[in-house]
């Protein structure tokens, strides 16, 4: 276990704040991210054939995903170093997590969302008061605006890898599954991907808390596996190719909004994190992700979003290829909420 002084008695993610980038006398800006319910599914991880079954339902953050951890962080060093205001290109969640926690600091952003974008998450960027600009194409045309964007009016990128603060936010799931485990790991974790920030950030946060002690020196690591849809799948393609980088998709289609990031910037992060735990990358079809993410609420009670979908049915599918042993302890990440999906 860590030792006392390591984690907080805070019920947010800045529990955690003495291993975040946080300056001493310093308040974080929370909106109560962070410590969100894992559940232990044991009908669901019958019908699999795993040991255990869990899902953590990041659906339950601010903004109704996980987006709001990294945001949490980099919110908190931009208000810190006073910047006049921040701009981000978005699948969704992170332009409308960003918003929220620019509206806390009192900082005017700016969003570039493509027009597929889910409307119900539009609405709330624009309720909560981002200058929102929608883009025809992906997130990468998004991207190549709000870096222009930030060029020529001084805004702060805030795009995911291209500031540092974000995946700071991201890793503190992997401290709280531990935690949530009793200071343990699972076998597997499946963590559905697009610009895969989290899986980065939780296969960091998994070796600092092993050669900070938090963690046995011979603790068994998890496999870390990503989760995509068939019609934008960079990092399997890469993982298969045996290769060290992603080449970007062509054409991506998927209706998990979250995974459409046909370019992901941290491909190298991704795979290596891949490769190093032994782990895996697969992909599946639209109506696998449908099927899946109805099993998912159904079985759970949770309300999953299309990514956690994938990442059960992908994570059915390695079962299935004897991929994932039937002696697995499995931990899926439901990265939010089914409700930003529907209307």
């Amino acid at each position: 276990m860590p030792p006392r002084t390591a984690v907080t008695d805070r019920w947010d993610m800045w529990r955690y704040a003495p291993v975040m980038p946080l300056k001493a006398g310093e308040s974080p800006v929370s909106l109560g991210e962070g410590l969100t319910p894992m559940h232990d599914l044991p009908k669901l991880a019958r019908e699999i054939g795993v040991a255990r079954l869990w899902v953590k339902d990041e659906g339950l953050n601010p903004t109704a995903s996980f987006k709001a951890r990294g945001m949490s962080a980099a919110v908190t060093r931009a208000r810190g170093l006073k910047v006049p205001g921040l701009v981000v290109p978005t699948a969704g969640n992170a332009g409308a997590a960003l918003t929220a926690y620019a509206a806390a600091a009192g900082i005017l952003v700016r969003v570039y969302a493509p027009m597929t974008t889910p409307k119900p998450i539009l609405d709330t960027i624009t309720t909560l008061g981002a200058d929102l600009q929608l883009v025809s194409g992906h997130i990468g045309d998004a991207g190549k605006q709000a870096r222009a964007f930030a060029a020529e009016s001084g805004y702060f990128d805030v795009s995911t890898l291209r500031e540092p603060y974000r995946i700071e936010g991201k890793k503190t799931m992997g401290i709280e599954l531990v935690e949530q485990l009793g200071w343990r790991m699972p076998t597997h974790v499946v963590y559905p991907t697009g610009g895969g920030t989290g899986l980065i950030g939780m296969w960091k946060v998994f070796a600092e808390m092993r050669d900070g002690g938090w963690l046995p020196k011979d603790v068994a690591m998890p496999h870390m596996i990503v989760a995509q849809a068939d019609g934008c799948a960079p990092i399997v393609r890469a993982f298969k190719a045996g290769e060290e980088k992603a080449t970007p998709w062509e054409n991506p289609e998927t209706h998990a909004s979250g995974l459409r990031v046909p370019g992901p910037l941290g491909d190298r992060l991704i795979l290596r994190a891949l490769r190093e735990s032994n782990g895996d990358a697969h992909s599946v079809s639209e109506q696998a992700i449908r099927d899946a993410t109805l099993q998912l609420s159904r079985g759970s009670g949770v309300d999953a979003a299309p990514e956690g979908g994938c990442a059960l049915a992908v994570t059915q599918e390695l079962v299935a290829a004897g991929r994932i042993p039937k002696t697995a302890e499995v931990l899926v990440f439901n990265t939010g909420s089914g409700a930003s999906y529907r209307f």
